[in-house]
């Protein structure tokens, strides 16, 4: 299992070299799913329903004669190919081993692969998981202890089951001069996008502050060797990838989901980027920095990372997010809206978060 590494910072957004709206391929037909599913031998399938969260790929919870399962379709086969699947697959199923909450996909039948092809595209089939999605302000103290408890177990145990890496020298940070160029002609197309609406409005506004941000920080990049320890990190943290039981179990996690984007990082990042995620309002952007010292201590104390290990971590986060614009890019660049309503909060927790950045260095790091 070997995935190569550049010296960048690792993000925790979508690719942008995905296929925009309207390139995507189409639904997979019923006949096909009954097709795929035939691969796996669970019996005849007799319903078939998308499951709408997520931006990227296509999912189906599936019932056949065996029972219920998510069927997988990777669409975007550019930066997932069948090799690096099948090494993200034999990881899962090693977690799953040391007793993580990790759901393995199912072997083909007749074959000791986890892949199924059909048409080009490519499959995976998966138990169904029971349960719900919950959004870190939801979680309670204690659970905010078990959830940073169980991302320094996942790093802890990847370095395990994952092979050993040759970290780079260090990790580059966004250059400002060239985040200003690029705000700069965002803005311009949000001026000129027709039909001109609130969110182009909001659009101007937030660049204007943007690059006023980038020109008072600009002496704040961090230096490539500033970067905390490089490991195995699932690559995608966040609530819509973190399953909650039901019941007297609701509050503990029954499975960490979606392992596409697994792969060597600064690690810290990793718990600094997911807590930016899930413990922020989804409205204003605002972080609960009560919540998120909880889960950063319980990170710590796992042992993947130390507090000076965090603070690097956070202003590096920081850094990536005061000069990122990957949501802004999808909309005006590639006529992608998907994520458009993502835009608000997330600008508005830059802003706050420059406003009280010893705050949140202090909720991460002590």
């Amino acid at each position: 299992m070997t995935f190569s590494q550049t010296l960048a910072c690792a993000p925790a957004r979508p690719d942008l070299s995905a296929p925009p709206m309207g390139t995507l391929s189409p639904p997979v037909p019923h006949t096909a799913l009954d097709e795929v599913l035939a691969r796996y031998r669970v019996g005849r399938l007799l319903a078939a329903e998308p499951v709408a969260e997520g931006l990227l790929n296509r999912g189906y919870r599936v019932t056949t004669e065996a029972g219920a399962y998510f069927l997988k379709c990777y669409v975007d086969t550019a930066t997932a190919s069948r090799p690096k699947i099948l090494a993200h697959h034999r990881a899962m199923a090693a977690l799953d081993t040391l007793g993580l909450p990790v759901a393995p996909p199912l072997a083909c039948a007749g074959r000791s692969g986890t892949v199924a092809s059909l048409d080009g595209r490519l499959f995976a089939l998966f138990p169904w998981t029971e349960g719900r999605h919950r959004h870190g302000t939801e979680l309670d103290l204690p659970q905010c202890d078990a959830l940073g408890a169980l991302l320094g177990r996942l790093h802890g145990a990847l370095d395990d089951v994952c092979a050993p890496f040759d970290p780079p020298a260090g990790y580059r940070s966004a250059d400002p001069a060239d985040s200003a160029g690029l705000a700069r002609d965002l803005r311009r197309r949000a001026r000129e996008h027709r039909p001109y609406g609130d969110l182009d409005a909001l659009v101007e506004r937030r660049l204007a502050e943007r690059l006023e941000l980038l020109a008072d920080h600009a002496h704040r990049r961090p230096a490539p060797q500033a970067a905390p320890p490089a490991g195995w990190t699932h690559g995608d943290f966040h609530g819509l990838n973190l399953l909650y039981g039901d019941g007297p179990a609701g509050g503990r996690v029954a499975a960490v989901l979606d392992w596409d984007k697994l792969g060597p990082q600064p690690r810290a990042e990793e718990a600094v980027r997911a807590a930016t995620l899930l413990f922020n309002d989804r409205v204003s952007g605002v972080l609960d920095l009560v919540r998120v010292r909880r889960y950063s201590q319980a990170y710590r104390a796992s042992g993947a990372a130390t507090a000076e290990h965090l603070a690097a971590a956070a202003h590096r986060v920081w850094w990536e997010r005061l000069n990122d614009f990957w949501m802004l890019q999808w909309r005006y660049q590639r006529a992608d809206h998907r994520a458009d309503p993502l835009f608000p909060a997330s600008a508005g927790q830059l802003e706050w978060w420059c406003q009280e950045y010893e705050q949140v260095l202090d909720a991460f790091a002590n």
